[in-house]
């Protein structure tokens, strides 16, 4: 039975753990490790490099490509024939160097379950018989008592016994911004994990105060412990691109399929061949069919794409995963640090009845104090900023030149508040009374000018009970009821919006005051000051490049629903909003249609955010989720593109991506998108480049050989394909970026690489080509013979490869002069191609060098067939759209 530790009596909770204040005996200790286990997270699954390794022959294409190469050399072992070894190592060697970058690729994703060990504590204080102890923590036993102090992370889930101005930063595993007042005290059962203020959870850092608790979870029950376990059951879905390879694939398998069994048919039928020779003959076309470089060029042109990506900050871990980045439909965006700055800030301040804006964002000491856009006084409101600098427990140290804070994050929002006014208030501190989450309030007593002054800071409806007096005008007045409701109307005010309202007062005391809580009133109220998390300033930008591109972007976060939806819509994401507890309440059914109708998911744990995106992924969306924290790991992992933060992030959320922000910037992911659309637009050209080229090769000369002809040699087909398969059609890859690719809707799920237009494009161009090479070898051959002909036809397949790449950029509207590595790869196959002909070379390939009449008939051929070729794209465009 499921113990719900934070719902039952601090005494119930001892006697279940059988223990007591004085700790376990190490007797005790022994027999718990034995039953428990270590306090680590030991996953039993492991990487097998071997597994990865062999995964990456599985696809339908690959296989074709080995099946192929070892057919092709078979055939040389028949009657007559010799073993093709060139022709078999060339295509294994591509498929094996392709098996083994996306092995290397494979193989650093799925060591992110190993990360998670870096994540444990090593150290913790323990009450073992009655006394203090410092062990590593993996030899924590549940009834164990921790001790907690400021800047220790909780070694294990522990329900508290005891603590002193406790606060605990738990953005890491509930995506909660501001640190977590901490009580002790019971709670019902149906609270929600970022709720739970009587417990601490492994991992988690204490920011303020210290604690005793008394340890009920270790290792893999822990709540981190339950999402590392499911992070390493979360099956990674297969990539659309993946998919997309694969089916193209099938598709070339099926037609080669298909021709092998038209050619054989039609040639047996004629009677003139014997089986084997028919037999050959076939085979011979089939394997001239499949793009053998496809692969690698696919693999080349995203190992591009990673560089290119990695220059704006985007670090891609899982190459397939740039293209699904241009068919992503819905973006699910965790709020803090990835839409936020995870620092919260000042941005409202009221005082002696004046509401003043605070620019800036983060813990940047540059900013501006304005009322109704005129900038202010500082003086005005210097009493109230060093009322914040007192109430302050904040560290500043400097690294690396540069100011640091260390201390509860609303403290350092004060601290860098003051430091934008260059208000550095020294006073001697004479006396704490520390914060409850009970009393909501703090109060500092100092000297101040030679004189003792008690400065308070809690929330707004503590302070004001306690003040009789208020500041006006350097004017020490009455506090009345009529003030109070103005102040408290502003608190509303703030609050709406999504701030965090902290209320400041003061007052005078005697030299035989004594600092405790009894000195706490007839305070003077002096201002309030409200702060947020502020969103990146990059952020609203991005999304609306999103919303351009067909993109929705939804916020799933664990902070409240008032911020969140004060956040969303500064930055424009919409505010229609649902709390992960209605959540519980819902099928999956309807679930898929409330994730449909909804922009913001607060208060979601792990689960939530892994239900969500199945719910999205149902309804046929290609989903992203951005995250940085431990509990974004297994979302990260699931999702179609995960994202983490660089700066940010944990190792653990890293490890789980595909793909890394390093700026941890909003608006790479736009830049990302926009990438990965790119790829796939220049992988469907040269797609659309090669597949067109092998139709022609095989039916020019499957037509020919019809009446005893053979225009081209298998050698010759195979230097055609070097050419025009390698580094012209590698070229296409770095493309830059159409004009209109950010201000189109994401392809559909079931939009392939071959769709409906380019289908008709292949055929219908490689028709085209088809029927101008054989009217070209029929020139040739019937006025200069068979040498002749087939070296006019096999430069004629050179020429015009290139054509139809000056037709794919004619369709796309890019100049030949945006990427010049194209124009280096078709210089370079056009003078290798010349070298062949007119030199003696041309032996070796069984041609002749063509004169004038030949260069005639093939330029005349290729501008008829660029002609032909516009006009047939602008016919196929227009009853496809």
């Amino acid at each position: 039975m499921r113990i719900l530790w934070h719902s039952i009596n601090i005494k119930e909770v001892f006697k279940k753990l059988n223990s007591s204040e004085n700790g376990l005996s190490e007797d005790e200790v022994k027999k718990r490790l034995k039953e428990f286990g270590e306090n680590t997270i030991e996953l039993k699954e492991r990487i097998s490099a071997f597994k990865i390794f062999i995964s990456q022959f599985t696809d339908f294409l690959i296989i074709i490509l080995i099946i192929a190469a070892i057919i092709s050399y078979l055939i040389g072992f028949l009657p007559g024939r010799e073993p093709n070894v060139v022709d078999s190592l060339l295509i294994l060697c591509i498929v094996i160097a392709n098996g083994i970058f996306g092995f290397i690729q494979d193989y650093k994703a799925e060591k992110s379950i190993l990360e998670l060990k870096k994540l444990s504590t090593p150290y913790a204080k323990v009450v073992r018989n009655g006394k203090i102890k410092v062990i590593n923590s993996r030899y924590i036993v549940p009834g164990d008592i921790i001790i907690l102090n400021q800047g220790d992370i909780v070694p294990a889930d522990a329900r508290l016994i005891e603590v002193e101005n406790l606060k605990v930063d738990e953005s890491m595993l509930t995506g909660e911004s501001v640190s977590v007042d901490k009580c002790v005290c019971d709670l019902p059962k149906d609270v929600n994990l970022a709720e739970r203020k009587n417990m601490v959870f492994m991992n988690t850092i204490v920011t303020k105060g210290g604690a005793k608790a008394i340890v009920v979870k270790t290792g893999l029950d822990t709540e981190f412990g339950k999402i590392a376990h499911s992070m390493q059951k979360a099956e990674k879905k297969e990539a659309p691109f993946t998919k997309e390879i694969n089916k193209l694939g099938k598709k070339i398998g099926i037609f080669i399929l298909i021709l092998i069994a038209f050619v054989a048919g039609v040639q047996i039928l004629q009677g003139k061949l014997d089986l084997i020779v028919v037999f050959l003959t076939s085979i011979a076309l089939a394997v001239a069919a499949i793009p053998e470089g496809l692969p690698a060029i696919i693999t080349l042109s995203l190992a591009i794409g990673t560089k290119k990506m990695l220059k704006r900050k985007s670090l891609v871990r899982r190459l397939s995963v740039i293209e699904s980045l241009g068919s992503v439909d819905v973006i699910c965006t965790d709020k803090t640090g990835t839409l936020t700055e995870n620092k919260m800030t000042v941005k409202k301040i009221f005082f002696d009845n004046l509401e003043v804006d605070v620019s800036g964002v983060g813990y940047e000491t540059k900013g501006k104090f304005t009322s109704n856009g005129k900038e202010i006084n500082i003086q005005k409101i210097k009493p109230l900023l060093e009322a914040g600098l007192i109430c302050n427990d904040t560290i500043i140290t400097k690294e690396n030149g540069k100011e640091k804070f260390i201390g509860d994050p609303t403290e350092i929002a004060l601290v860098v508040c003051a430091k934008k006014a260059n208000i550095l208030t020294k006073c001697k501190r004479d006396g704490v009374v520390e914060f409850s989450s009970e009393r909501k309030m703090m109060s500092v007593a100092c000297v101040k000018d030679g004189k003792r002054v008690l400065y308070s800071k809690g929330a707004p409806e503590v302070i004001i009970e306690k003040c009789k007096y208020k500041w006006e005008g350097r004017l020490i007045k009455k506090l009345t009821k009529k003030d109070k409701e103005i102040i408290l109307n502003k608190v509303s005010e703030f609050a709406s919006q999504g701030l965090r309202v902290l209320a400041f007062a003061y007052k005078l005391l005697r030299k035989s005051d004594k600092v405790n809580e009894d000195v706490e009133k007839d305070l003077i109220f002096l201002g309030l000051q409200a702060m947020i998390d502020p969103p990146r300033k990059e952020v609203k930008g991005a999304i609306e490049l999103c919303e351009k591109a067909g993109i929705k972007v939804k916020m799933v976060t664990g902070d409240n629903v008032i911020t969140a939806k004060a956040i969303a819509k500064e930055i424009g994401i919409g505010t229609k909003a649902i709390q992960g507890k209605d959540l519980d309440k819902l099928s999956e059914e309807k679930l898929k249609k409330i994730v449909e109708e909804y922009d913001i998911f607060a208060r979601v744990s792990p689960e939530h955010k892994v239900r969500i995106l199945k719910a999205l992924q149902s309804n046929e969306h290609i989903v992203a989720i951005t995250g940085d924290g431990v509990n974004d790991a297994p979302a990260l992992k699931r999702a179609d593109v995960g994202i983490s933060m660089g700066i940010r992030g944990t190792d653990v959320a890293r490890q789980a991506s595909d793909m890394v922000l390093l700026d941890d910037n909003f608006a790479t992911i736009v830049e990302a998108i926009k990438q990965g659309r790119t790829i796939f637009d220049n992988i469907r050209n040269f797609v659309n480049y090669l597949l067109t080229s092998n139709f022609a090769e095989v039916f020019v000369v499957f037509i020919a050989s019809l009446f005893g002809y053979l225009p081209i040699t298998a050698v010759q087909i195979l230097w055609i394909n070097l050419l025009t398969d390698g580094f012209p059609a590698l070229a296409l890859g770095v493309d830059p970026p159409r004009k209109d690719v950010m201000q189109r809707k994401p392809k559909r799920k079931d939009d392939g690489i071959i769709d409906k237009r380019l289908t008709y494009l292949i055929g219908a161009i490689g028709l085209k080509k088809t029927m101008i090479l054989l009217i070209t070898f029929l020139i040739c051959l019937i006025s200069k013979g068979l040498v002749f002909a087939r070296s006019v036809v096999f430069t004629g397949f050179v020429l015009y490869e290139f054509v139809r790449i000056g037709v794919i950029r004619y369709q796309d509207k890019l100049s030949w002069f945006s990427n010049k590595w194209l124009l280096i790869a078709l210089a370079t196959s056009i003078g290798l191609q010349l070298l062949v002909i007119y030199s003696p070379l041309n032996k070796v390939f069984g041609v002749v060098p063509i004169d004038l009449f030949g260069w005639a008939v093939l330029l005349s051929g290729v501008a008829i067939g660029a002609i032909l070729a516009i006009v047939i794209t602008k016919v196929i465009i227009k009853i496809t759209e």
